[in-house]
C-alpha cells in the first residue's frame, strides 16, 4: 500500500513539472464546453521515460515493463484530481477514465529496439518498444469502440444502473473485445447489455511498416539472403494520418497479439510517431578534395571531371559525359524535401540501350534510395482488402511511392504498354498519385479519392533507333530534330531533362565498348582506369550524399539570368508558335539543375556560372523536343567526349565563357523589349 501511495505522489510531481496536469485542466474544460454527458473521458499523456526515472525509478520502471499497470496508477491519480478540483461534473466510478500514456521516447539499449529483419517474433514481452522502417501500405482511417458502458439485466441489481460496467480498448484487443453479448454482471452474474447511447468512438488506422533494407530486393544491389516481413501498426485518435507512404518513422509501440480465430496476428500499438532519417556521417575523400582544391581557378572544371570519370567501372571515361552530368544532377536533387519539390527526371534517347541501362544501374545504388521498377509491376499504387477484419481497403506503395526521396529507374520505354505510358505521363505531370476506394466494395456508404504527393526522381531511356512514324540517322541529324523512336512528344515534354546520346563516330564507340569488356573479363574486379583508382564509387557515393545535405541559396545574378533567359526564351519562340515548349515548369527545372550544379560544386550559393549550365542543358532538351534553339552552342564543344589533359578542360572553360556571354547579349536584347514594352 505504501508503495502505491508513493508510485502516486511520484505521478503527480511528474505531471506537475511536465505540465500534465495543466493538460488534464485543459482536456477537462473541453469536455465541459461540449455539454455532454459521456461514459468514458480519454485523456492521453506524453510521457519521457529517462525524466520518469530520474525522479523515481520505481515509477520509470513500470511505465517501460508494465504499461498496463502504469496507465491503471495514472488512472487513480487523474480521477482524483478530476474529483478533488471539480473539473467534470458528471464523472462517478475511476472506471470512466481513461488513460493512454505515450512514451516518446525510450533508453537506448538494445533491449528496448525491435529489429523488424529478426525472426521470430511475438515471444517478448508485451511492453513499449522502439522500432524504425518504411511505410509501404496504409489504410484510410476508420472508427472503433474507445469505451462501452454496458447496464445489468437484472433491474435489482445495482449495476442495471451508474457506471459500474465499463470497457475500455487496451493493446492488442479487437473490436468484439471490447463490444460482446456474452458479459456477465459481477454482483449477480445476469447478462449485461450495452447502452448504445454511451458508446465513445475514435479513430483508426493500420500501417504496414517494413525494414528498410527491404528495398533493397527492388533495387540493383546484391540480395543477401534475409526474410522481410512487415508489421501492422495500429495508430490510434491524433496519431492517425501522422505516417505517409514511402516515408521512413521511428515509433515507440507495445507489441501485441490480435486475436481474430481461428489465427493470431503479431501486430504493434504505436504510442509516438517521428519522421526518421538514417545517420550517415558522409566525408569527401581526399582525392575529391584535391581535385576540388585544384580547379578552384574555374567554376566548371570540377563537375567536368567528375562527370568525366563517373560511371568507369561499366563504361570507359568520357562516354556520354552530358547525360553522366545530368545523372549526377539528379542525384543530388533527390532529396525528399516538401518545402522545395525540386525535381530533376531525365530520359536519355539512345541507339545503344544496353550501354546506357548498364550505366543507369550503376548510378541507382548512389541514391539515397533506388528502385528498380518492372514495365509489368505497379507504378503508383494499389488496393486489397484489409486482413485485420477492419473490412477496409489497403493502398499498397508502388515503385514511385517506394522511391520517395530518391530515384525510380524505370528502364526502357520501349518495353510499357500505352496504358502505362499515359499513367507515368500524368504522373510525371501532376506529381500525385490518386487512388479512388470505391464505397461499396470496402464497406462504406460512399466512394473516396485519397491523393499521395510523389517525390522522386525518374530515370528512363529510349531507343531512338526503335521503328517509328519516320527514319532518321542519329549521326546526322541536326539539333532539335533528332528522333524520338517509339516515346510520345507529351511524354517526352514532361521528363524535366531529355538528352541525346550520340557519339561522334560510332565505330570508336564500339571499340571502345569492346576493349572495356575484354579487360574487364580477363582481369575481373580490379580497376580498368586510373579514374577508377583515383575515384571509387564509395568516393562518388560520400560525395554525392555531402551534396545533397548542402542547402543553397540563389544569388541575385543567378536568378536574373534564369529568369531573363526564361522571358526572352518565351517571346522568341511565341514568334514560331513554341511559346508551349517554354512553360512555368521550365524555370522550376532551370532553378533545380542550377542548385544541384552548386551543390555538385559543393557549394551554398549558386552563382551566375551554375546558371549557364543550367541555360545550356535546358535549351538543349528544349531543342531536341521542338527544335528551333534560340541560342547557336556546340554541345560536342562544351562536353567533349574525353577531358583527359589542361587543354581539353581549358578549351571548355573558354568554350562556356563565350555561351555565358551569349546568354547575357540574348537576355539583354529581348528581355529588355519586354520590360520596354
Amino acid at each position: 500500500m505504501d508503495d502505491l501511495l508513493s508510485l502516486k505522489e511520484a505521478i503527480i510531481i511528474y505531471l506537475d513539472r511536465s505540465g500534465g496536469l495543466n493538460k488534464l485542466v485543459d482536456d477537462c474544460n473541453a469536455i465541459k464546453g461540449t455539454h455532454q454527458m459521456q461514459a468514458v473521458y480519454r485523456f492521453s499523456f506524453d510521457v519521457n521515460p529517462s525524466e520518469v526515472l530520474e525522479l523515481d525509478a520505481k515509477l520509470g520502471d513500470c511505465i517501460l515493463h508494465d504499461p498496463l499497470k502504469a496507465a491503471s496508477l495514472f488512472q487513480s491519480v487523474c480521477f482524483l484530481s478530476i474529483k478533488t478540483l471539480s473539473l467534470i461534473e458528471h464523472i462517478e466510478t475511476e472506471n470512466q477514465v481513461n488513460v493512454v500514456l505515450k512514451p516518446t521516447h525510450l533508453p537506448p539499449f538494445p533491449n528496448y529496439c525491435l529489429d523488424l529483419s529478426e525472426f521470430p517474433r511475438g515471444y517478448g514481452p508485451m511492453r513499449p518498444f522502439a522500432l524504425e522502417g518504411l511505410v509501404i501500405a496504409m489504410t484510410r482511417v476508420t472508427k472503433y469502440t474507445q469505451g462501452a458502458r454496458f447496464l445489468c439485466s437484472e433491474e435489482k441489481c445495482p449495476c442495471s444502473r451508474g457506471f459500474h460496467h465499463i470497457r475500455v480498448h487496451v493493446p492488442g484487443a479487437t473490436e468484439s473485445a471490447t463490444i460482446r453479448s456474452d458479459f456477465m454482471c459481477f454482483l449477480c452474474s445476469s447478462p449485461l447489455k450495452e447502452d448504445v447511447k454511451s458508446r465513445v468512438l475514435g479513430d483508426k488506422q493500420l500501417v504496414e511498416l517494413i525494414h528498410v533494407s527491404a528495398v533493397d530486393v527492388l533495387g540493383v544491389h546484391d540480395v543477401a539472403f534475409l526474410r522481410y516481413q512487415s508489421v501492422t501498426l495500429f495508430l490510434r485518435d491524433e496519431l492517425c494520418n501522422s505516417m505517409r507512404i514511402g516515408h521512413l518513422y521511428r515509433v515507440v509501440g507495445i507489441p501485441a497479439h490480435v486475436h481474430q480465430w481461428p489465427s493470431v496476428t503479431w501486430s504493434v500499438e504505436a504510442c509516438s510517431v517521428q519522421p526518421w532519417t538514417p545517420e550517415c556521417p558522409c566525408v569527401v575523400s581526399k582525392n575529391f578534395q584535391n581535385l576540388l582544391a585544384a580547379s578552384a581557378c574555374s567554376p566548371w572544371r570540377f563537375t567536368a571531371v567528375v562527370a568525366n570519370s563517373f560511371g568507369s567501372p561499366v563504361i570507359p571515361p568520357g562516354l556520354y559525359n552530358t547525360l553522366k552530368l545530368g545523372l549526377l544532377l539528379s542525384l543530388v536533387q533527390s532529396e525528399d524535401n516538401p518545402d522545395a519539390p525540386n525535381h530533376l527526371d531525365v530520359l536519355a534517347l539512345t541507339s545503344d540501350t544496353l550501354i546506357i541501362d548498364r550505366l543507369m544501374r550503376y548510378s541507382l545504388p548512389l541514391s539515397s534510395r533506388g528502385i528498380l521498377h518492372a514495365p509489368t509491376g505497379e507504378l503508383l499504387a494499389s488496393l486489397s482488402r484489409n486482413e485485420h477484419g477492419a473490412g477496409t481497403a489497403n493502398m499498397h506503395a508502388g515503385s514511385a511511392l517506394l522511391a520517395t526521396g530518391g530515384i525510380c529507374l524505370l528502364g526502357d520505354l520501349t518495353c510499357y504498354k500505352r496504358d502505362k505510358l499515359e499513367v507515368l505521363q500524368s504522373a510525371l505531370e501532376n506529381r500525385t498519385v490518386s487512388v479512388f476506394i470505391p464505397g461499396k466494395k470496402y464497406g462504406d456508404d460512399m466512394d473516396q479519392q485519397i491523393s499521395f504527393p510523389i517525390r522522386c526522381n525518374f530515370w528512363a531511356l529510349a531507343d531512338s533507333a526503335s521503328p517509328s512514324k519516320r527514319t532518321a540517322k542519329c549521326d546526322n541529324a541536326v539539333l532539335g530534330a533528332v528522333e524520338m523512336g517509339s516515346v510520345p512528344l507529351q511524354l517526352a515534354e514532361a521528363f524535366g531533362l531529355v538528352v541525346q546520346c550520340r557519339e561522334t563516330s560510332s565505330d570508336s564507340l564500339l571499340m571502345s565498348m569492346t576493349v572495356h569488356t575484354l579487360r574487364q573479363a580477363i582481369v575481373p574486379g580490379e580497376p580498368l582506369y586510373p579514374a577508377c583508382m583515383q575515384f571509387t564509387t564509395q568516393d562518388y557515393k560520400q560525395l554525392l550524399a555531402q551534396a545533397r545535405d548542402l542547402k543553397v541559396d540563389m544569388s541575385p545574378t543567378a536568378e536574373k539570368m534564369i529568369h531573363g533567359y526564361y522571358m526572352a526564351s518565351r517571346r522568341v519562340r511565341s514568334h514560331s508558335r513554341q511559346c508551349s515548349s517554354v512553360s512555368v515548369t521550365s524555370i522550376k527545372l532551370l532553378i533545380s539543375m542550377a542548385q544541384a550544379h552548386a551543390k555538385l560544386n559543393l557549394r551554398t550559393q549558386v552563382l551566375e556560372e551554375d546558371a549557364v549550365i543550367a541555360v545550356l542543358l535546358c535549351e538543349s532538351s528544349v531543342t531536341l523536343k521542338h527544335g528551333a534553339s534560340t541560342l547557336a552552342f556546340p554541345p560536342d564543344a562544351v562536353f567533349p567526349c574525353a577531358l583527359h589533359d589542361l587543354d581539353s578542360l581549358h578549351y571548355r572553360d573558354v568554350t562556356l565563357e563565350k555561351f555565358h556571354k551569349q546568354i547575357l547579349d540574348f537576355v539583354h536584347t529581348y528581355a529588355t523589349c519586354i520590360v520596354e514594352e
